[in-house]
C-alpha cells in the first residue's frame, strides 16, 4: 500500500516539507495468494473450507489479477486509469479487509464513523482521483453504499475490497469472495459543509490541503491569497492538493470544482497545520447555515442505513457520527462562504491495509 510520501527511500523529509509524516500501520507483512491455474485455484478454496472448519476468522480473499469476472483486460491493453463516475454499472468482484480505523490511502484522519468504505484496485482509485467518492455496490443480500478511501494494489479493474461491516451487508462473510455489480453514487447526499485540513511541515512555502466532505469525486481545487490570482494544486496519490512553491501565509480562499461541475469557495482558511477546518459551504444540494444557496444543486439519492460502528478519532480531531471521511475540530472557527459558482470511487489478511 503507498504512503504518504512525508519520508524519502533513506527515511528523511524531503527538503521543503518538515514534519511529522502519517505512516499507514500495518498489522505485520500483507499477505497475497499466488494463484497459478486451476490448482492453485482449487488449493486456495480448500484452505479457505478448511480455515472455517478449524474455527479461524473467515478468509477475506482476494482473487488473483486476471481471474474471471475480477475485470475485462485485453491481451496486450491495459483500460484506462480512471475513478467509476456517471450511470455507468460495473460488474466484478468483492472482498473484504479491516482498516482499524485507519483513513487509508485517501489520507482521512479517520475511518468513516459508520464504518462503509472501499479500497479500489490502481486503475480505479486512479491516483487519487477516486478519492471522496462514493459506490453502490449490489451482492446477493442486497445494496450499500460505501466511501472511497482507500487504494488495493493488487485489485484488477471490477474488483473491490469493502470493509467487513460494507461486505457482511450485500453478503455472508464466510464465502470471502462474492459477484458484485456496481457504479457511482451521483451526488449521495452529504453529512456536512467541505472541509480542509492543511498537512503537517506546510508553510507559506509550500502548500497542501486534503478537502472532505465534497460527496462525487473532485476534478480540481485552487487557492488565493487575498486579492491575488487564483492558483491551481496539484493532486497527489495520497489526496492532498499541493503548491510546491506554497500559496503565501494565508488566510486563503479555496475553490473545489467536482467531476459533475459543481463548484464552490470558502474563504477564511488558515495556515493551521493538522486541524480539520469546517467551512459553512457545501458543494451541492444547499448550503449550511450562514452560506448562500448553490445553484448548480442536483437531486440527491437515498443513502442506505448506516452501521453504528463508531471509528477511533485522531487525536487532534472529536469524530463525528455523519461523518463520511474526516472528523470536525471541537468548536472550530466557521470559515466563510461564498456563493457557490455555477460548474463550468487477497487472501485479505483480515489487518489493517497498511
Amino acid at each position: 500500500m503507498s504512503q504518504e510520501p512525508d519520508h524519502g527511500p533513506d527515511g528523511r523529509a524531503p527538503a521543503g516539507r518538515p514534519g511529522p509524516g502519517r505512516r499507514r500501520a500495518r498489522g505485520g507483512g500483507r499477505r497475497r495468494w499466488l494463484a497459478a491455474g486451476g490448482v492453485a485455484a482449487l488449493a486456495t478454496v480448500l484452505g479457505l473450507s478448511l480455515a472455517l472448519r478449524s474455527g479461524a476468522a473467515p478468509a477475506c480473499a482476494a482473487p488473483p489479477v486476471g481471474l474471471a469476472g475480477a475485470g475485462p483486460v485485453a491481451a496486450g491493453r491495459l483500460p484506462l486509469a480512471a475513478p467509476p463516475t456517471g450511470s455507468t454499472v460495473h460488474k466484478g468482484k468483492a472482498t473484504f479487509y479491516d482498516s482499524k480505523g485507519a483513513g487509508g490511502n485517501c489520507s482521512y484522519p479517520s475511518a468513516p464513523a459508520d464504518r462503509m468504505y472501499v479500497a479500489l484496485g490502481p486503475t480505479e482509485y486512479s491516483a487519487g482521483a477516486a478519492c471522496g467518492g462514493h459506490l453502490d455496490v449490489t451482492g446477493p443480500r442486497g445494496t450499500v453504499r460505501v466511501l472511497i478511501m482507500d487504494q488495493c494494489p493488487e485489485c484488477a479493474p471490477g474488483h473491490v475490497d469493502l470493509s467487513r461491516e460494507a461486505f457482511a451487508r450485500i453478503a455472508d462473510p464466510v464465502q470471502g469472495i462474492v459477484d458484485v455489480s456496481y457504479r457511482a453514487a451521483v451526488d449521495p447526499p452529504l453529512s456536512g459543509p467541505l472541509t480542509f485540513r492543511i498537512k503537517e511541515g506546510a508553510s507559506q512555502y509550500w502548500f497542501a490541503v486534503l478537502v472532505a466532505e465534497h460527496g462525487n469525486p473532485l476534478r480540481a481545487v485552487d487557492v488565493r491569497q487575498g486579492s491575488g490570482a487564483w492558483r491551481t494544486a496539484a493532486r497527489q496519490d495520497y489526496n492532498y492538493w499541493q503548491i510546491d512553491s506554497g500559496a503565501g501565509p494565508g488566510p486563503y480562499a479555496v475553490r473545489v470544482t467536482d467531476v459533475y461541475g459543481h463548484r464552490v469557495t470558502a474563504s477564511g482558511v488558515t495556515m493551521s497545520p493538522g486541524r480539520v477546518q469546517r467551512s459553512t459551504v457545501t458543494m451541492y444540494g444547499g448550503s449550511a447555515p450562514a452560506a448562500r444557496k448553490n445553484p448548480t444543486s442536483r437531486p440527491s439519492s437515498p443513502s442506505p442505513t448506516a452501521s453504528p460502528t463508531r471509528a477511533t478519532a485522531s487525536p487532534s480531531a472529536v469524530a463525528s457520527a455523519s461523518s463520511p471521511g474526516a472528523p470536525q475540530v471541537s468548536d472550530p472557527p466557521a470559515l466563510a462562504a461564498s456563493e457557490a459558482e455555477p460548474g463550468a470511487g487477497r487472501p485479505v489478511d483480515c489487518t489493517s491495509r497498511g
